[in-house]
């Protein structure tokens, strides 16, 4: 098997823009195990928890330095009444989830369980209000109920709820879908009701919100102009008005038909390129619409919000098809390191992405089963890569000698290598990613424009592709240390060479140097 033969050029006395920590946000919606045996597990649960919140997954995320965490939904944002989830839980009433499993949810993992869970995780709360059926004033109050300091009516109601000061919550989505599950709306009737509902959360003392338009889905930009129109004008030099402050876009990586998208854990070569020529689509989804508000806002003062990605796969045979739990491979770690790679050189626009979902939901971080919890290969690609969070990034310009593509059925060629890089703290950061299913990868780091002192590497692979980590086995996809896949040139600084297994991720780091 031919292998890639590549150079990579890095230049480290050229500054790209910051790499937004909010690039490697999550979340978690009200939708199978997620919330409830994920992250809740009740005060009286045997399992440790701290006021029901279950604490080996506070561990684990922390150890990902989690930047923020998107809450209520998704679907469930737009049927979810927020007065339903305060005060004391057994008075709470109950509701049906329609969108995810037509289960009961009793509220008791509510406003007050979802702060608390940020405040241990060191997290920023990203709320997704209620447009689909809630009103402005249920949004309004809300922002109120959470921000306000003083008296009011809802600060009143906050305190009797045994919280006095408030909350600081920057992070409010105007909706979600709501060109599908959020109410099927059309774009012109959401964006007055994104302007109405943005005008009504209000910025209470020195709580400035960030308002979050839902946004589109893949490549209907179409929408994406509608909601520009709302704040500026073709070619205008002018600010954008301040209605909302973002919009957001869904898009999943699908290998398959959406009635057929295939198993998370049985398949061959063939659908693992697929996956990876499906995942490489972001790359023009996010140029796309970056170029889309560039005419209307050509300072880029307005941010794009990627708050759902991720894989998409058939539900584990056996379970509640609307619990959408399914398994996590190497594959789904090699669709989020060339996502990353992706979201780094889009970072003067693309200001948070949030990967669904945390915990037992697509493409989650953990997985939980009774007193048992797993990291899945994915969570291991956010935990190696966060010394990207708050970066500078770097220009990387990536070329290859031999080998590098593969064709695909339908004829195009797939690009198997992926690499972005950064600096912060005094040190370099490279991401690697062999993408190839069969053959390995020699590349050259080249590094221009600075000195760095001795690098290290760590790597992330398995025999197979459909390695996954089980309770049984939790480490069979884990990173480890990887000195002997790294040399230096003794003839030449500034010159790695790096040795990338069949379907592998590798990070690079070193000091730099003066």
């Amino acid at each position: 098997m031919t292998s890639t033969r590549g150079t990579a050029i890095v230049n480290l006395d050229i500054e790209g823009p910051k790499i937004s920590r909010h690039l490697y946000g999550h979340f978690a919606e009200h939708l199978g195990r997620c919330v409830y045996g994920g992250l809740w597990v009740g005060e009286d649960s045997p399992i440790p928890n701290e006021g029901g919140i279950r604490l080996d997954v506070v561990e684990a995320l922390r150890a990902l330095d989690i930047p923020n965490l998107r809450w209520p939904g998704g679907c469930f944002a737009d049927e979810y009444h927020w007065k339903d989830g305060i005060g004391p839980r057994e008075r709470r009433p109950r509701m049906v989830n329609t969108h995810w499993g037509n289960v009961e949810e009793n509220n008791h993992f509510g406003t007050h369980e979802f702060l608390a869970l940020c405040e241990l995780l060191g997290a920023e709360p990203y709320i997704s209000g209620n447009v689909g059926s809630g009103t402005v004033q249920e949004m309004s109050e809300w922002v109120e109920y959470l921000t306000r300091d003083g008296d009011s009516p809802m600060v009143r109601l906050r305190k009797a709820n045994g919280r006095d000061k408030p909350w600081r919550v920057r992070f409010w989505g105007l909706g979600n879908e709501t060109w599908g599950c959020g109410g099927n709306m059309r774009a012109e009737y959401y964006a007055d009701l994104a302007r109405q509902y943005a005008t009504y959360c209000r910025d209470h003392g020195d709580n400035r919100l960030y308002r979050i338009a839902s946004g589109a889905s893949d490549a209907d930009y179409a929408w994406t102009e509608t909601l520009m129109k709302q704040i500026s004008c073709f070619g205008c030099e002018a600010t954008p008005k301040n209605f909302f402050q973002a919009l957001s876009l869904h898009s999943y990586t699908l290998a398959g038909p959406w009635e057929a998208k295939g198993s998370a854990t049985e398949f061959g070569v063939a659908d693992h390129y697929r996956t990876m020529a499906a995942a490489r689509r972001i790359d023009r989804l996010l140029a796309g619409h970056s170029a889309v508000m560039d005419v209307y806002d050509p300072g880029r003062t307005v941010g794009l919000v990627l708050d759902e990605w991720g894989t998409w796969w058939d539900v584990e045979p056996g379970t509640n098809p609307g619990f959408l739990f399914q398994q996590n491979t190497l594959r789904d770690a090699l669709v989020a390191g060339l996502h990353f790679d992706v979201f780094h050189r889009h970072a003067e626009r693309l200001v948070m992405a949030n990967i669904a979902q945390t915990v037992n939901v697509l493409q989650a971080m953990l997985l939980t089963e009774g007193e048992s919890l797993v990291r899945t290969p994915t969570y291991h690609v956010f935990e190696m890569n966060k010394g990207h969070q708050d970066a500078t990034s770097l220009p990387l310009h990536l070329r290859t000698t031999s080998g590098g593509t593969r064709e695909l059925a339908d004829g195009t060629g797939l690009a198997t290598l992926s690499a972005s890089a950064s600096k912060r703290d005094g040190a370099l950061l490279v991401s690697l990613s062999n993408l190839d299913a069969e053959a390995p990868a020699e590349l050259t780091l080249d590094l221009r424009g600075g000195r760095v002192g001795t690098p290290s590497a760590r790597l992330l692979t398995a025999e197979r592709l459909q390695a996954h980590n089980t309770p049984a086995d939790p480490d069979a996809v884990a990173p480890r240390a990887y000195e002997e896949g790294l040399r230096a040139d003794p003839d030449r600084a500034g010159l790695l060479t790096v040795t990338l297994p069949a379907h592998s991720f590798v990070t690079v780091r070193a000091p730099l140097a003066g």
